[in-house]
């Protein structure tokens, strides 16, 4: 199973989800996104940033709305760019809208 990456950032599906975020030994940011979205536009590049800096013990992926709406409805996300970080499986925190990077591993910082 090939995943695509993005500046070190890797797509995941509904099909891939379970196996690329679930079962995970590292926690994962993960990115709701849309392509009609320009916040998530916006925040790509911090979490491309993110992805290469703190790659060690942390994962980020992608994963588009419109296209994988089984994950997207299973974690009740309506608003784009939703970032959720899971840990073992479990989402531990959810942030909604772009921000900076200093903000943004502030606010995930605690749940890392």
């Amino acid at each position: 199973m090939s995943l695509t990456h993005t500046g070190g950032v890797a797509t995941v599906t509904d099909a891939t989800f379970a196996e690329e975020v679930l079962a995970a030994e590292l926690p994962v940011l993960v990115k709701f996104t849309a392509s009609w979205c320009p916040p998530c536009r916006m925040i790509a590049p911090v979490l491309a940033e993110i992805a290469q800096e703190e790659g060690h013990r942390l994962k980020v992926v992608s994963l588009d709305v419109d296209e994988n709406p089984s994950t997207t409805n299973a974690y009740g996300v309506l608003s784009m760019p939703t970032l959720m970080l899971f840990r073992s499986g479990e989402p531990v925190r959810s942030l909604v809208g772009a921000r900076s990077k200093r903000r943004l591993l502030e606010e995930l910082g605690e749940a890392l």
